[in-house]
């Protein structure tokens, strides 16, 4: 069995064939298959009505909604907030409800096993899945398998800095991240920007001389530093009125790997915000155990040890 996150399953041919019929729904209960549907109602009571083959719904009573809703140590909105969302579930029973058949489903099993199957095996290092569920100022949480939440801090989202995660992630974004350490409750937390290439890396896609997008990242009173890509900015002189977010063009005056400075000339900053700046993954494997962003004749050295 392999663990995704949510919303990974919903759309396979498998998953709606398991899906179909109270008949395919009985198959997966006795397999325990992990199965996906979208949640469309949740009622006073905070139970889950899950939307499965076609006129067919199931129910994922309020204890089964995610881990530790029994226990009370996760609150209801993290059942709530799957309203208009995949969930993931095993098929636990069925019961009759105003003359109709209803699934009961348990989302809090399906975790359990994703958590018991999967994630206690992750070390510091490893390379995952993982899809942006929300964002908040000091990071950005993300689905590791199965709706079990991971913090991505924002330090570790990119060497360039931005002043909120929105500024390279949005809802619902699938990402690579990278297991960075494991709490004494099994909590994970990741990072992101090793996988986003070194310093040298990032340079070789520009030259001196050339006119380039940016986004303006800081203004300082000695200098305006603006991002080429997510993993490598510049500084530029200060130059009229410009603004945090917005949009620029920049020349390139130069490179300096041993300084790991980009010296530009800000040429113009747009009034309308910059959209984020996409980003592409350098391929780094399925772990990593040393990561350095700096170039080996460069005496400040900056990299992530696993």
């Amino acid at each position: 069995m392999e663990f995704y996150p949510e919303g990974h399953r919903i759309e396979t041919t498998q998953n709606r064939l398991r899906t179909a019929s109270l008949f395919a729904l009985a198959e997966a209960a006795k397999s325990q298959d992990i199965l996906e549907g979208k949640a469309v109602v949740c009622d006073a009571a905070h139970n889950l009505i899950v939307e499965l083959g076609e006129g067919l719904r199931g129910i994922i009573p309020r204890e089964e909604g995610a881990l530790g809703i029994r226990e009370g140590a996760t609150r209801d909105i993290a059942i709530i907030s799957r309203v208009n969302k995949p969930v993931c579930f095993v098929v636990t029973g069925f019961e009759t409800r105003d003359g109709a058949v209803m699934p009961v489903l348990s989302r809090r099993a399906a975790q359990q096993r994703c958590s018991d199957e999967w994630l206690c095996r992750l070390a510091p290092g490893d390379v995952i899945d993982a899809r942006i569920t929300h964002l908040e100022p000091f990071g950005a949480f993300a689905d590791i398998g199965c709706g079990i939440a991971s913090l991505l801090p924002i330090d570790a989202i990119s060497i360039s800095r931005i002043s909120h995660p929105r500024d390279r992630f949005s809802v619902g974004q699938k990402i690579r991240a990278v297991v960075r350490a494991r709490d004494s409750e099994g909590r994970i937390a990741l990072s992101h920007k090793e996988l986003l290439g070194t310093w040298l890396e990032n340079a070789a896609a520009f030259s001196p001389g050339e006119t380039v997008a940016g986004i303006i990242r800081s203004v300082e009173p000695y200098g305006i530093f603006i991002e080429l890509a997510p993993n490598l900015a510049g500084l530029a002189e200060p130059k009229g009125t410009v603004q945090c977010g917005q949009a620029a063009s920049v020349y390139i005056k130069s490179l300096i790997p041993s300084r790991m400075k980009v010296k530009l000339i800000l040429i113009e900053g747009f009034s309308s915000p910059a959209f984020p700046m996409p980003f592409s993954y350098f391929d780094p494997g399925a772990h990593i155990d040393r990561w350095r962003y700096s170039p080996p004749d460069c005496e400040k050295v900056i990299e992530s040890v696993f």
